[in-house]
């Protein structure tokens, strides 16, 4: 058995010998897909988890998934899966408490623009990361979608996957989620769900995006009905 890269004994590691006895994976192994799910590339892994939102380090530079958007964090259940909407995507120096330097002009003088930066400094990708953060909004189990937090968090170090359309009609299909993103603490949750809005409805173009959008403003009224101006602002971010 391996932990963090290290083979376990089952002789000598207490854990290990438990788990054989009683024929179970080891809980540190990723669980597999929810069913009905495709298998698409992980962008990155968690390196941050709370039982309310996760932060994840995307593998690529400058390649989070937009802001709004809906990812899949695997859960440590077996068939289990946690989603998430980014509401935050940074990018940062790798060492604690680095910030990046100047990199436009040379030594020499020459200057350097925007791309021509990275290009110049391959280097930059060993250096910087990018993370993006998510405000929990439901998990799986199994084939049930549930839009509410889950009974743990994803473990540190497990994968991270972009949502696909068919994923997002089909938690986009309630709207449970949306009073958690509105009144979430610290969280642009506003402009959030406004954001996840507009993905649902071009995901449902041209046939039914504009029905969806009445059943999203109405939801979001009936949250909102004691905050005319807060609610106003939401619909005109969502409006086509």
């Amino acid at each position: 058995m391996r932990e963090h890269g290290l083979v376990l004994d089952a002789e000598r590691h207490p854990l290990a010998l438990v788990m054989a006895q009683n024929n179970l994976p080891h809980p540190l192994v990723p669980p597999t897909l929810p069913p009905n799910t495709t298998m698409p590339q992980r962008i990155g892994e968690i390196i941050e988890s709370t039982t309310t939102r996760f932060t994840a380090g995307a593998y690529e530079l400058l390649a989070a998934p937009p802001f709004g958007a809906l990812v899949r964090a695997q859960a440590r259940e077996p068939g289990a899966a946690v989603y998430g909407l980014v509401y935050e995507i940074r990018t940062g120096s790798k060492e604690p408490g680095g910030r990046a330097s100047v990199r436009g002009r040379t030594y020499t003088g020459r200057e350097l623009y925007d791309e021509e930066i990275y290009a110049e400094h391959p280097d930059l990708a060993e250096v910087l990361q990018t993370e993006f953060s998510a405000i929990t909004v439901g998990f799986l189990t199994g084939d049930q979608l549930y839009q509410y937090l889950p009974p743990q968090p994803p473990p540190v170090h497990y994968s991270v996957y972009p949502c696909d359309e068919a994923e997002l009609l089909r938690f986009t299909e309630h709207s449970d989620f949306f009073r958690a993103v509105l009144f979430s603490f610290q969280v642009p949750g506003d402009e959030a769900l406004a954001a996840v809005v507009r993905a649902a409805a071009r995901a449902r173009a041209p046939h039914d995006d504009r029905a969806y959008l009445v059943r999203a403003g109405r939801e979001i009224a009936a949250l909102l009905k004691d905050d005319y101006d807060r609610l106003q602002a939401i619909v005109r971010r969502i409006r086509p």
